[in-house]
């Protein structure tokens, strides 16, 4: 039986491992096809040719893409940090209150918060356009928020508020109330103990935010299409332009694909550790 049930074991091993590397095969499909295609020169760049290895390689592509984007990458990243980072310390404060100072109507004011998570874009476009001008008017700054990067920042840390609440009220509910009972019985008051107690431990969660608005505020087109004029356009914006006017630059596009995503999977390899471990915290409680 010990034998059979090795066996037994090694062939589902096996089976596994096998499934698993022709799962990293598929997924590794449309990267191969990128690489190859951008180190192409134009006149080998077809889509019949897609899956053939350059006959000459070349980074001319690689140039002309960074030239085009570089304006779009500089704004990505003046959106990107600033947004993640906002978003990040209001849900953490959010989610602190909400999780471990109760008061009448909390439940009621999550489920509020919720609320705006399943509100769509399309839905709020018009009347974000015309608060954002209103503000500009207001303030006497022309093209600042609306048709700069302020106003879209703006635009996606409220509309972030939900989910990154969410997420750290999630994750607090797991936090042992003993500390926080604990820290107020040594003087501590609400802030102190966020401060002292909660935040040190709230690595996962942080983790999971900064992936998660870092990616929607990298990723986004609707509303810098919307919200930014040209000068103010982000990477996504500035990818959908690099089109030919009589045929299509596929090494250029598939160059700029690539320079465009790998911001966003640096963010995940740094603190890719954590984001399981964070997304998952408070699943089975709260």
């Amino acid at each position: 039986m010990t034998a059979v049930a090795g066996r037994r074991a090694a062939v589902f091993g096996w089976t596994k491992a096998g499934l698993l590397i022709l799962f990293v095969f598929v997924f590794l499909i449309p990267i191969y096809v990128l690489l190859v295609t951008s180190f192409k020169p134009l006149t080998e760049a077809d889509p019949g040719q897609a899956w053939n290895l350059p006959q000459t390689w070349t980074t001319e592509a690689w140039r002309v893409a960074w030239e085009k984007l570089a304006p779009g990458l500089w704004n990505s990243v003046l959106l990107a940090v600033p947004g993640s980072l906002l978003s990040c310390a209001l849900g953490s404060m959010n989610g602190y209150v909400l999780s471990k100072w109760r008061f009448p109507g909390a439940d009621v004011l999550f489920t509020l918060f919720l609320f705006g998570m399943f509100i769509p874009y399309q839905g709020v476009m018009i009347p974000l356009v015309q608060l954002l001008v209103w503000v500009d008017e207001q303030a006497g700054l022309q093209g600042v928020f609306y048709g700069g990067i302020p106003g879209l920042v703006l635009a996606h840390v409220v509309y972030g508020i939900p989910i990154c609440t969410l997420i750290f009220r999630n994750y607090y509910v797991t936090i042992p109330d003993e500390l926080i009972e604990a820290s107020r019985v040594d003087g501590a008051g609400m802030l102190r103990a966020y401060w002292s107690v909660v935040l040190p431990v709230s690595a996962p969660a942080i983790a999971v935010v900064i992936i998660w608005q870092f990616t929607s505020l990298w990723n986004d087109f609707l509303f810098a299409v919307f919200l930014t004029g040209p000068t103010s356009w982000p990477t996504t914006v500035m990818l959908n332009n690099i089109a030919g006017a009589q045929a299509t630059p596929y090494s250029q596009q598939m160059a700029a694909a690539i320079l465009a995503s790998v911001p966003t999977m640096v963010i995940y390899v740094v603190l890719g550790r954590f984001f399981m471990r964070g997304l998952m915290a408070g699943a089975l409680k709260g």
